[in-house]
């Protein structure tokens, strides 16, 4: 198996990956922020928002997602999660989220499009803090359609289109890039423990080594196969497409199929460079690629060395460093 570290010359190695991306043949944000104004506390009750009831009947996700584009978020509200530990809210309740490729140093937002009617972004306009939320620290980002967006210690905030009652936190660690927002703009925790926060390493302390950001093991019942750098199994979906590059698992899809985020190619080792790529998805998501194939982990995967989506639906199959998928039928 061709490898990382048997590469020839980077130059090379460049050439052929520009290459082989354009052959993929691939689909196809703004910086001011100032602060915004504060608001009175509204009253809490024990684990749920007082006063803030389900949507209303008959309403649906898109036409949730329409109106809050329209309306203010008005008082943003510290929700205490008993899984998600501190999350920030909207007035009615509705979970503020934050996209792992946006940036916040300069604030800048990338989810655009399609990805927007996904996860709609939340005004500037009329967002006020109140207790537990540092006013410093809201200010808005300009979009490229010239519509202002808030932001939390400079991260662009947004909302999920399936969440339509308040509480609903069913975009979290959506394409391992979403996550709920925390009250200082850093990722609400994950399940299972918090999530580090890109630009926040500093705070996580200890001296721990991590492996590669992609990388191959031994598997007892499959040899060779590609995991991330927590160990957890890596697959590929056979109704993707390698060229041009395409992707079937969308929506609820992505649920139990977290896509891989891009891995910097010298943070690979057993992986082949030819066709490592990012794939730019339609929903405004960014996947990481081995031969032009994009890559999933698996939800039900609760630990390294598991590999519960191996052969799920017939379509599922982890891969070896070439991406090539194992046992699968021909």
């Amino acid at each position: 198996m061709k490898t990382s570290w048997r590469s020839a010359s980077l130059v090379a190695t460049a050439a052929a990956v520009l290459v082989l991306t354009t052959a993929c043949g691939q689909e196809q944000g703004s910086t001011s922020s100032q602060n915004v104004g504060a608001a009175s506390t509204p009253t809490l009750g024990a684990g749920t928002i007082a006063g803030v009831g389900a949507a209303g009947s008959g309403s649906n996700a898109q036409d949730q997602a329409q109106s809050t584009t329209a309306a203010s978020a008005g008082a943003l509200t510290v929700w205490n999660s008993d899984e998600f530990g501190k999350v920030l809210t909207d007035s009615a309740g509705r979970t503020l989220y934050r996209f792992d490729k946006d940036s916040f140093e300069p604030p800048k937002t990338t989810c655009e499009g399609e990805c927007a009617t996904t996860w709609p972004p939340v005004p500037a306009s009329g967002a006020t803090a109140t207790q537990g939320v540092d006013k410093s620290l809201l200010g808005e980002v300009t979009r490229p359609d010239g519509t202002k967006q808030l932001t939390v210690a400079g991260w662009p905030q947004y909302y999920y289109a399936k969440d339509t009652k308040a509480g609903d936190i069913k975009g979290q660690a959506i394409g391992g890039t979403w996550y709920a927002s925390a009250p200082d703009g850093k990722k609400a925790s994950t399940k299972g423990g918090g999530a580090a926060d890109s630009g926040d390493a500093g705070d996580a302390g200890g001296e721990a080594v991590e492996q590669a950001g992609l990388t191959t093991r031994e598997d007892p019942d499959f040899g060779e196969i590609v995991v991330d750098k927590n160990g957890m199994t890596v697959y590929r979906f056979m109704k993707d497409t390698q060229w041009p590059m395409s992707t079937a698992c969308t929506g609820a899809c992505l649920d139990k199929w977290p896509v891989v985020a891009p891995v910097d190619k010298n943070d690979t080792e057993g992986i082949l460079l030819k066709g490592y790529t990012v794939f730019d998805r339609p929903d405004g998501i960014k996947q990481q690629t081995i031969n032009c194939i994009p890559l999933y982990t698996f939800a039900s995967d609760k630990a390294p060395g598991d590999t519960k989506g191996q052969g799920v639906g017939g379509t599922w199959f982890v891969i070896n460093g070439d991406g090539e998928p194992i046992r699968a039928q021909k």
